[in-house]
């Protein structure tokens, strides 16, 4: 059957015929197509989704903003939250003009964030009860393609949560909108569009005509412009538009635009021809019938093919187009293929280039490896030669510093020489002489001159008003101040006056303790009966209390220094308990009572107080709880505290704590036990002071029995301190300072022997110790090994002797 081809017709326009056919699809192109926002009650969310916006699609597009409003169910009153429905319809409208102000504003605040980045926009609003169905219903309405909106990334990502804004909208909105989902400024996910609204059909796409603001057109207009082009208007019209889109459009019949009759109009026209005219032209009218439906028929073949030229244009404008991006892809690639190739040549160059660094950089390193040994060699030999003048430094100021110590020891001794002979002719002026102990010291004489008396004013002038500056220290009979009197630097003791004897009793007493001279009592200058006061000489270097426990960062006493002073507070006490006619008890013995001057020689100070003290003073339990600091109370006599009575002994206890305080430097307080558990475990060098030095054993060994002896409870178990006693301290530590002859030596032991005794084998041993190696069911030589030929050991006087003569000597 032949084609035929349409006739001509003026007002026929392609062009015009293509925007009826897509009339849906009027609408603006995709660089200038708006972008929807959907926006929640967050000013900041709101905020970080348009300001994406502005990011991902520039400040030239035009943005609409979504905002659909959930009325809250319930009312804020004063009682609390009540439900809408409860409430009153004034209450009510009051609340719901209020919600109204808050949107208006928030959409107000996006409207300024909007003009602040100079961008276009728009607003829709809705209100509804479930936010996520309105908003699909907007994008139906508005035929909405891109759209903006919050979600969470597990709402976004797991569309398992249906209930979830963004997964309804995800799963519910148009095929052809395209969604990004972003949360808190960063984009998560997006919903891709699956069609174009092109590929809808005119019925499906009839609401988003209706309802577009843009593009409005009613059921009216379409039905002029379908009658002002009834042909082409049927081609997009199938046989069920009229059942399916009834609701926007009227059913047209396709034979009521034909441009002839219909057949029933024919068959009335045929009849009424046969009733007039003859049969002959029956036939004639049948075929132009016939003709009539063959050109109806041929007309609607020129449509329909008219229709599949278009169609087929547009695919063949769809395959040019697929062919310009497969140019453009195979561009693209060949493209990527020549840098990938330029890539690779680089990178080699550069492997290359990194494999000459890292030559480079080891040769590099070997040579500053070099370089460091060759600078910590210098670094080195600097420090030893640092070292070495530091050292040769120290020992040249050792020696000035002896010179000058050597120069002043001997101004010393001959200020002490010029002033025993200044004392021996006032004793020989007098006819009466003093003569020294057998030990050296100086005894007490009856009629030697008296001390000179000072005044009040005298004291106050020297401490500027006994001020609080010139205070040096404070205990339990008084406080002492530092002053300048007689041309020298003195140390003034003013007591408390309530507890002194009266002020002829005072006198007295300070007239017997003047008297007392010794190398290791503090010299008394003078005394103030006004003021209850005493006047000594001033030792620079503080108390034994603080060389021990170290204050102000003082260098530390060695072992030596302090078997000196151990020794040299047995002599002073000695002197103070065999004085006559009446010994005098220190009854106060602390190591803040034992100073030491510039050569660290110790003198004893504040010897003598009980004695000015009233007698019923002095055995008050208040007075002696006032007296006895409470750091000082384990220094006093456990027998004192029960008797009430100073003894020679009660010195004795003190100085046994100070002897242990010497070699362990810790506190009195449970001093003694600690020393007895250690040597009960065989640890005496656990508690002895480590800054001191390497202490001796058996000197050690010598001063914590001494010491122990001291602490006894009962006085009747402590020894007194004797002369022998003496003697024996000093021998002590001057034996341990000179070298020792090495047949002096226990070879046991190695230490000096006191108890020499000859072995079976020839050798001298110290008893004890061979003692308890036979003890021990040994029956062999220590030195050699072998077998003794027999137990017996024979004293050896002659070395005995020898050692004692040493000793004595040294």
């Amino acid at each position: 059957m032949e084609v035929l081809t349409p006739p001509h017709r003026p007002n026929h326009d392609p062009t015009r015929f293509l925007k009826v056919c897509q009339l849906p699809e009027i609408v603006e192109e995709e660089g200038s197509e708006k972008v929807y926002v959907a926006i929640g009650k967050s000013v900041e969310k709101g905020a970080s989704l348009l300001r994406w916006t502005f990011e991902r699609f520039g400040c030239g597009r035009e943005i609409c903003i979504l905002h659909v409003h959930q009325a809250s169910p319930v009312i804020p009153t004063l009682l609390g939250k009540l439900p809408a429905s409860q409430a009153t319809a004034e209450v009510v409208s009051a609340f719901r003009a209020q919600e109204r102000e808050q949107m208006k504003k928030l959409l107000d605040n996006h409207l300024s964030i909007c003009s602040a980045a100079k961008v276009k926009a728009s607003v829709i609003t809705t209100e509804a009860d479930q936010i996520q169905k309105a908003i699909v219903q907007l994008m139906n309405i508005h035929s909405i393609r891109k759209l903006v909106m919050g979600a969470t990334p597990d709402n976004c990502m797991q569309v398992k949560r249906s209930s979830s804004k963004a997964n309804y909208a995800a799963k519910n909105a148009p095929l052809y909108c395209e969604i990004w989902f972003v949360n808190k400024g960063k984009h998560v996910w997006t919903r891709e569009a699956s069609e174009s609204p092109s590929s809808m059909p005119l019925f499906c796409e009839a609401e988003s005509i209706r309802s577009r603001s843009t593009t409005s057109l009613t059921c009216d207009e379409i039905t002029d412009w379908v009658q002002s082009e009834p042909v082409h208007m049927a081609l997009p019209l199938s046989p069920t538009l009229s059942s399916s889109a009834s609701g926007c459009f009227p059913h047209y019949d396709l034979n009521l635009f034909s441009p002839r009759n219909s057949s029933t109009g024919s068959g009335y026209t045929s009849e009424k021809r046969e009733s007039t005219d003859s049969d002959s032209k029956v036939e004639e009218e049948i075929l132009c019938a016939r003709l009539r439906e063959a050109s109806i028929e041929a007309e609607a073949l020129r449509n329909n093919t008219y229709v599949e030229i278009l169609r087929r244009t547009k695919l063949e404008s769809e395959a040019l187009e697929a062919i310009g991006k497969v140019k453009v892809f195979e561009s693209a690639h060949a493209r990527e293929l020549q840098l990938r190739k330029k890539a690779e040549d680089a990178l080699g160059t550069t492997i290359q280039e990194q494999g000459k660094l890292l030559e480079e950089k080891e040769e590099v390193t070997r040579e500053l490896q070099k370089t460091m040994r060759n600078v910590a060699l210098l670094d080195s030999r600097a420090q030893e030669a640092n070292r070495r003048h530091d050292q040769a430094a120290g020992e040249l100021k050792l020696i000035q510093s002896s010179i000058a110590t050597l120069q002043q020891e001997k101004q010393r001794i001959r200020r002490q020489k010029m002033e025993a002979m200044r004392w021996l002719e006032r004793w020989r002026s007098r006819g009466q002489a003093g003569a020294a102990n057998c030990d050296g010291f100086i005894g007490f004489v009856e009629d030697l001159p008296e001390s000179p008396e000072f005044s009040l004013a005298d004291l106050e002038t020297a401490t500027c008003n006994f001020s609080e500056s010139f205070k040096v220290g404070q205990g339990g009979f008084g406080c002492v101040y530092k002053g300048e009197m007689l041309g020298r630097t003195v140390a003034i003791k003013k007591l408390h006056s309530h507890n002194m004897q009266g002020q002829l009793e005072f006198q007295q007493e300070v007239r017997v303790l003047s008297k007392l001279q010794h190398p290791h009592l503090v010299t008394l200058l003078g005394a103030c009966s006004e003021a209850w006061s005493l006047v000594y000489e001033y030792l620079p270097n503080g108390s034994l209390q603080d060389r021990l426990f170290r204050k102000s960062n003082i260098s530390p006493l060695s072992w030596k220094d302090r078997a000196r002073i151990a020794a040299e507070i047995a002599s002073g006490l000695c002197f103070l308990h065999s004085s006559k006619p009446e010994k005098i008890v220190h009854g106060d013995l602390k190591p803040q009572n034992i100073l030491l001057d510039s050569e660290l020689s110790c003198k004893i100070c504040d010897f003598g107080i009980c004695r000015l003290v009233t007698e019923e003073t002095l055995y008050c339990p208040s007075f002696q709880l006032n007296t006895v600091p409470k750091g000082d109370f384990p220094y006093a006599d456990p027998e004192y505290h029960r008797t009430g009575i100073l003894t020679p002994k009660s010195d004795s206890y003190s100085f046994g704590l100070i002897i242990l305080q010497l070699l362990t430097g810790r506190p009195p307080v449970g001093l003694a036990g600690e020393v007895r558990k250690a040597i009960s475990h065989g640890k005496l060098s656990s508690v002895l002071d480590p800054s001191a030095g390497d202490w001796p054993t058996f000197f050690a060994m010598q001063l914590v029995d001494l010491g122990l002896q001291c602490c006894q409870l009962y006085g009747t178990d402590r020894p007194d301190i004797t002369p022998t006693l003496v003697k024996e301290l000093e021998q002590l530590y001057v034996a341990e300072e000179r070298p020792v002859p090495s047949f002096f030596l226990c070879p046991i032991l190695q230490e000096i022997m006191h108890d020499p005794q000859v072995a079976a084998d020839g050798y001298t041993y110290e008893g004890k110790a061979l003692r308890g190696w036979l003890e021990n069911g040994r029956e062999t030589s220590p030195m050699t090994n072998l077998k003794l030929s027999h137990l017996h050991l024979t004293p050896n006087h002659a070395l005995r002797h020898a050692i004692q003569d040493w000793l004595c000597r040294s």
